[in-house]
């Protein structure tokens, strides 16, 4: 099964309230779509990587050029609508796509999401963190899903079945990742600071190890 990485760098940021593109947005020193493409690029089960971009995101689009990746400029009309176009676009078959502003995310979480999806024989996979794990780390959770009793944040990871992307919505899978790598998309300047720290501990405690 051939899997492209889609990721979603197009959108205006409008929550940071700084100059600017999402996606530059640094944290350790580097711009966090950078930590995007390294992890996707360390995977064991991604063959392709597709940054898509737009009108909103031309210095994002510049940087990306220094990589081995595809670069798709998407209308800018939000996420779920150029998701749409690119998956149509360039006729894309399994795809994982996934925000630019997770800092923090892996290599291993990226493999272990995308064997859940292998696993649940569901067209699309969605990955949710526990609210509460959000909160532990002073994060906020604007959309909230209710599981029985458990109360569930997306963080922008989904894997989806591209020749169905036309069929309206999808029975899904639900993957729950209680781990603070997932928990942290930087959507405010707040989320900024917590992924600054939280990458500075992770430095810390890799520098011992």
């Amino acid at each position: 099964m051939g899997l492209t990485a889609l990721v979603m760098a197009g959108g205006r940021g409008t929550h940071m309230a700084l100059s600017g593109e999402k996606p530059l947005l640094r944290v350790g020193g580097k711009p966090m779509i950078e930590y995007v493409i390294s992890a996707l690029r360390g995977s064991k089960m991604v063959d392709e990587i597709v940054v898509a971009v737009s009108q909103h995101t031309p210095e994002t689009a510049q940087l990306m050029k220094r990589f081995t990746v595809k670069i798709l400029k998407t209308p800018g009309k939000g996420y779920v609508l150029d998701m749409r176009y690119a998956v149509g676009k360039l006729k894309l078959d399994t795809v994982l796509t996934i925000s630019a502003d997770l800092p923090l995310i892996t290599c291993n979480i990226i493999d272990k999401i995308v064997e859940r999806y292998r696993q649940c024989n569901k067209p699309a996979l969605t990955v949710v963190v526990p609210l509460e794990t959000k909160m532990r780390l002073g994060l906020g959770g604007e959309y909230v899903l209710k599981k029985g009793n458990k109360r569930l944040v997306p963080v922008g990871i989904n894997v989806i079945d591209g020749r169905r992307i036309d069929e309206g919505e999808l029975e899904e899978d639900i993957f729950i990742i209680d781990e603070d790598e997932v928990a942290v998309n930087a959507n405010t300047p707040h989320d900024l600071e917590i992924a600054e720290h939280l990458f500075g501990e992770k430095l810390q405690r890799n520098t011992k190890g």
